[in-house]
């Protein structure tokens, strides 16, 4: 779920009816547009870097206890699960793009009242479509949608628990996705790290009690594990709503004008929607290529190997790729507010160089220690281990195309292009992998190591349409404008 943005703003005058900012206004961090590029990008990265790595190791509990607690079926469940939850919330996490392209711009503009204006408004609408929509659909529609992903029946009857707990329960989810994302587009990363931080903390704690069961508390085996991650992530989202209510961030909600301001609404969807719709895209693409791992021969131990090694050990590369991700989307927009288009373009190429790096170190790993990283997990098994080493290994030369289209992802999002990347991910992500297996499955056998060059072949032609896209320089004429409130 869960990432950044922004677009060119305009001008305007504030309504006498609308509020001031509160009383201990912080000032926004001016650095961003200002000083060093490489010191700026590192500023808003090297936090959601941390943080992704703490919360990214409580995902490895899971499913490093569930593995060695229950056995591969249970990673099988988790990652399945996992795969259909996160289709279902990134559209629910488009509100949030929409918002991060207003925050990042108007930051960069230095104007406060549309900051708070913008985050408010996003929170409203993310928080009626969680409840209204997103809860009562999914938990219903869980049993079907898990049939789509040709999950066994024991993997089945692991998941369900665990994405109908996932889909009533994860409000405060929403919310800490929607803060975290205002804050660094505002220009303040450390307090999401905080917060992220602290939220992974509690949920391993939880997790390890509902998980294995403790005293009087009994093993919910994989259902523990979304049980901790919703009253963790619960605490968190009401702490993070006082906050707001309080002003002391440098966000804000305002002190008058609760209702929904469909002005507002209007251009969080516009911008935010093309993410959204990319999102479920790629996810789609991803319960897909689990339908396709579901068919073969060792459908079981195929699906488990890709949930520990991609949804779990490939992180290592996404978690600083997408922060580098946020980071070039908060540079590229505040600067872009700030009038500086030559300023954005080279901080998305700084952040790149950082993706670069950090993909080398991780290949390397993925390359040499394959067999010790999926031991972590519990799998030892010699068919498991095979088709696990596969992976890993084209997943170390897959990081390096990976982490660069994250970045420059984040460079056309920030500058509030949303529409070239979700083109992007329907040929790279959804078309061409799934293009290669269902072309493999008709005319000859598909086998794993199939499914993993189809995703590699998608990842080589993400990095280069966006890069190509970015470099055009459509996105430096992006204008944005949003209307006075009426009083």
């Amino acid at each position: 779920m869960p990432n950044d943005a922004q677009a060119a703003v305009a001008a305007m005058d504030v309504d006498d009816a609308v509020p001031a900012a509160p009383p201990k206004k912080a000032k926004f961090d001016r650095s961003i547009i200002e000083g060093p590029l490489s010191s700026a990008v590192w500023k808003i990265a090297w936090p959601a870097v941390l943080t992704n790595l703490v919360s990214g190791l409580q995902g490895w509990v899971d499913q490093i206890m569930v593995g060695n607690l229950i056995g591969f079926q249970a990673n099988a469940a988790i990652g399945a699960a996992f795969q259909i939850f996160l289709l279902v919330i990134t559209f629910v996490g488009s509100v949030f793009i929409g918002m991060s392209v207003l925050v990042a711009r108007f930051t960069g503009a230095g104007d406060h009242e549309k900051v708070n204006r913008s985050v408010y408004q996003g929170f409203l609408t993310a928080i009626f479509i969680s409840l209204g929509i997103l809860a009562p659909i999914g938990y219903f529609a869980s049993p079907f949608l898990l049939s789509l992903v040709n999950a066994a029946p024991d993997v089945q009857a692991e998941a369900l628990p665990f994405l109908q707990i996932m889909f009533t329960c994860s409000v405060g989810l929403l919310i800490y996705f929607m803060v975290s994302g205002a804050l660094r587009s505002a220009g303040d990363a450390k307090t999401p790290m905080v917060l992220g931080i602290v939220m992974t903390v509690l949920n391993l704690l939880l997790n390890i009690v509902f998980i294995r069961g403790l005293g009087p508390i009994p093993s919910f085996g994989t259902a523990g594990a979304a049980m901790g991650t919703c009253i963790a992530s619960g605490v968190i989202g009401v702490y993070s709503l006082f906050s707001l209510y309080r002003g002391t961030w440098v966000i804000a909600f305002p002190k008058t004008g609760y209702a929904p301001d469909w002005k507002v609404i209007k251009k969080l969807f516009q911008f935010g929607l093309p993410a959204g719709i990319q999102g479920v895209a790629m996810n789609i693409g991803g319960v897909l290529m689990y339908w396709f791992m579901g068919s073969l021969a060792q459908g079981e131990a195929t699906q488990a190997v890709y949930a520990v090694c991609y949804a779990q050990l490939f992180l290592l590369v996404t978690w600083s790729s997408n922060a580098l991700m946020g980071a070039s989307a908060a540079v590229a927009g505040q600067n872009m507010g700030a009038g500086q288009p030559d300023r954005a373009f080279l901080g998305v190429r700084t952040a790149a160089l950082f993706g670069t790096i950090g993909a080398l170190f991780v290949g390397l790993t993925f390359f040499f220690l394959p067999q010790q990283l999926l031991a972590i997990f519990g799998m030892t098994e010699p068919a498991v281990v095979e088709i696990g080493v596969q992976l890993l290994r084209v997943l170390s030369v897959s990081g390096f195309f990976i982490a660069i289209a994250l970045v420059y992802t984040g460079g056309l999002q920030g500058t509030g292009d949303t529409k070239s990347p979700l083109y992007i991910s329907i040929i790279s992500q959804v078309i061409i992998p799934l293009g290669i297996c269902f072309s493999i499955k008709t005319f000859g056998t598909l086998e794993p190591l199939d499914i993993w060059l189809a995703i590699l072949a998608g990842h080589i032609t993400r990095c280069v349409l966006s890069v190509a896209r970015f470099l055009q320089g459509k996105w430096r004429t992006i204008t944005v404008d949003l209307e006075p409130t009426q009083g």
